[in-house]
């Protein structure tokens, strides 16, 4: 099956579906990211939080696929905020996953009370001037943040990549990213599977004979997201991806918005520092 790409601000295509590892332990996370690599992802998303990279470096690199066929995003560790620590940091991450470049290169966090974030921002911009990291972007920032970084940079990120689910659409925040040009990214994108069991989901998918979760996955594609849920399971892994083959009809995404009740279930970036 082929994966379709999305065209970011900057001009590069990144495929719009792929696989999260967070919470992927030592263990599992080569065989999880091997399996993935096998079925046909493409787009393996890390951070340095999570403390996976080199698991992810070495699944990559005994996978025997060319480097130019894939997507690797990390992001940018909390710990690491400042225009001088994210180029170090960076470099850090290169070396876990035995790479010389990253595809895409995150603010993790906007830790708006440290009131760093556009110096990091600006750490960004010079790491993909060296060729480091071919995109940057940011995640779980906040409308006003955006609009600090770019006033301050002339440059807005490819992504922001923040939790959507169909019980929390954040639709003003999604509009905020259409008026700026900045994708669209879903971390937790089925609510931790608390919405795999709303009614309206498992509806649609015993009418489509799809599983709750390739229903929600298909409404991400729909809405022109890049999503990447998470699994460690060989089947389920799989399972996730047989999500090309159907299509939901406007009743069927229209059904899914209307399930939005605010239910966030991360941290609010604007308390989180």
């Amino acid at each position: 099956m082929t994966v379709p790409t999305i065209t970011l601000n900057d001009g590069l295509q990144i495929p719009q579906f792929g696989l999260g590892v967070w919470q992927v332990s030592t263990d599992d996370i080569e065989p999880a990211v091997g399996k993935a690599l096998e079925v046909g992802y493409r787009h393996i998303d890390t951070a340095a939080m999570y403390g996976n990279e080199e698991g992810v470096g070495r699944a990559i690199a005994q996978s025997g696929i060319a480097r130019d066929e894939l997507w690797v995003t990390t992001k940018l560790n909390n710990n690491a905020h400042g225009f001088e620590e994210s180029q170090q940091a960076l470099k850090d991450s290169l070396g876990k996953l035995g790479l010389d470049h990253v595809d895409l290169y995150l603010i993790h966090w906007p830790l708006p009370a440290r009131n760093d974030y556009v110096d990091t921002w600006k750490g960004l911009v010079e790491l993909q001037k060296q060729g480091l990291t071919r995109s940057i972007g940011v995640s779980n920032f906040q409308p006003d943040h955006l609009d600090a970084i770019i006033a301050a940079t002339g440059v807005t990120p490819s992504v922001n990549q923040v939790e959507i689910h169909p019980t929390f659409t954040q639709t003003a925040l999604v509009a905020k990213h259409q008026e700026l040009g900045v994708h669209t990214e879903a971390w937790s994108p089925l609510g931790q599977a608390e919405d795999l069991r709303n009614e309206t989901v498992t509806q649609l998918a015993d009418k489509l004979g799809k599983t709750p979760a390739q229903v929600i996955l298909r409404w991400h594609l729909q809405k022109g997201y890049i999503v990447f849920p998470k699994s460690v399971t060989p089947s389920r892994i799989e399972e996730n991806f047989q999500i090309f083959d159907f299509e939901l009809t406007g009743d069927d995404v229209a059904a899914i918005d209307a399930l939005d009740e605010g239910n966030r279930i991360g941290p609010d970036p604007d308390q989180f520092n």
